[in-house]
């Protein structure tokens, strides 16, 4: 994957979760003119980011500076370029914080959310084929 000068997220739009987070930072980035650009993992953008659709919706990731994040340090990283959540990025990034933070979202949080979107997938896939 080639370097980018801005942010790059890859997230789940099809995830009411994902879409409702991504989609209020993706407006106020666009509001504040920030250079950070947001990837659907459903379209063609992600064939750039070299992560399969199963992969890429179990986590949020961010490509910045030539370096992929994913999880809480890509929230971290996310966070660090936007103005207004700076200083829970800081808060989140203290040691003992980040530590329970990360343990929170790659056992519970991102766990529970992916499997409400397989489910989710499941339903509509049910539904088309009647």
């Amino acid at each position: 994957m080639e370097k980018h000068p801005e942010t790059t997220v890859l997230y789940n739009a099809n995830c009411p979760v994902c879409q409702f987070e991504i989609g209020h930072y993706a407006s106020y980035a666009d509001q504040a003119g920030l250079p950070i650009r947001f990837d659907d993992l459903n379209t063609d953008a992600r064939d750039q980011w070299g992560i399969d659709a199963d992969t890429a919706a179990r986590r949020l990731f961010v490509l910045h500076d030539g370096e992929l994040t994913s999880g809480i340090p890509a929230f971290l990283v996310l966070w660090a370029q936007m103005p207004r959540y700076r200083r829970l990025g800081q808060i989140v990034g203290l040691p003992g914080i980040r530590h329970v933070a990360g343990l929170a979202y790659d056992y519970v949080l991102a766990p529970v959310i992916y499997r409400w979107h397989l489910r989710r997938m499941r339903k509509r896939t049910a539904h088309t084929t009647r």
